[in-house]
């Protein structure tokens, strides 16, 4: 699973937009989110991801997900929900196939994997089963899933489960780790803590907002009734996470996420602290803003 730059790329001085994280090079802060580009061949016709700082891939799961029951996608005035329910075709296809074919394309781009887990040793069982990701940048650990063994509480509501889960992740990998919190909890500051006690290299910051939708007869607008919230709303929530964060742990690298649709959110984003930004809703809505993005910051700077 080794990553080797496109000749074009090998001698690429690196521009004022670049930024050094986890040892590596990224042209410029912007990234695509998890969930939004796939494997990269979901954009491949649309987007050039080249252009781009990276791409988080979607989040892997030990074995195969189908996903919830449609409909999965519901867009209000604010933004939009969704409950995809973290279908992905699991880690021993993605090791063989997916993750080979972007680590091949995506250069001089860095390409960021999300993991997910429904039990601690899930989450290090995925990690052992992707083998040599030598050519990864960092793994994100999605800690929005529901621990099983604990009731269906999520691994990332309790800061005790987050340390256990990047502990665990640890001793199984020496690859960067990444964990992206919810904004739901008031306590973002404590959860990140917690996270770089046990050994997270970064936080991401903020995954989307638990909520719901009735329809005009009283029924629920996506098929599992409650979805993630995400769009325009979460960028000052996104803001104010990601300075928090940097002041509960003393300057650990933040990757802020949520609502950014322009430079200028961008620019938000970088001024108050983050190191990357990724963006998804707006990217999902049309699939060439996020060059566009990297455009004007080549223009008119940060």
């Amino acid at each position: 699973m080794n990553s080797t730059s496109k000749t074009s790329f090998r001698n690429k001085v690196p521009s004022r937009l670049s930024r050094t994280i986890f040892g590596r090079n990224f042209q410029n802060p912007v990234l695509l989110a998890a969930g939004t580009a796939g494997f990269g061949n979901e954009v491949a016709g649309v987007t050039d991801v080249t252009r781009l700082g990276g791409l988080v891939t979607k989040s892997i799961s030990l074995h195969p997900r189908a996903g919830n029951r449609s409909p999965r996608v519901a867009e209000f005035r604010g933004g939009m929900l969704n409950s995809v329910g973290l279908a992905n075709p699991g880690v021993a296809r993605v090791a063989a196939d997916h993750l080979p074919r972007l680590l091949r394309l995506a250069p001089p781009a860095q390409v960021l994997v999300s993991i997910i887990g429904f039990q601690l040793d899930e989450y290090a069982a995925v990690i052992d089963q992707l083998g040599d990701v030598s050519g990864v940048a960092a793994l994100e650990l999605n800690l929005s899933c529901p621990n099983s063994a604990a009731g269906g509480i999520e691994f990332g509501a309790d800061p005790a489960s987050i340390e256990a889960v990047v502990k665990t992740c640890r001793a199984h990998t020496t690859v960067p780790l990444i964990a992206k919190l919810s904004p739901a909890s008031p306590n973002i500051g404590t959860l990140a803590r917690a996270a770089a006690a046990a050994g997270a290299d970064a936080v991401s910051v903020v995954n989307t907002m638990p909520g719901r939708l009735l329809d005009r007869s009283g029924q629920t607008r996506l098929g599992a009734g409650r979805g993630g919230v995400s769009g325009p709303g979460l960028l000052p929530v996104g803001l104010q996470a990601t300075a928090v964060v940097l002041e509960s742990t003393e300057g650990l690298p933040v990757i802020g996420v949520g609502g950014i649709r322009s430079a200028d959110d961008v620019r938000q984003y970088l001024r108050v602290g983050a190191t990357l930004v990724q963006v998804g809703t707006a990217g999902l809505a049309d699939p060439r803003l996020p060059e566009r993005l990297v455009r004007d910051l080549e223009l008119r700077g940060v």
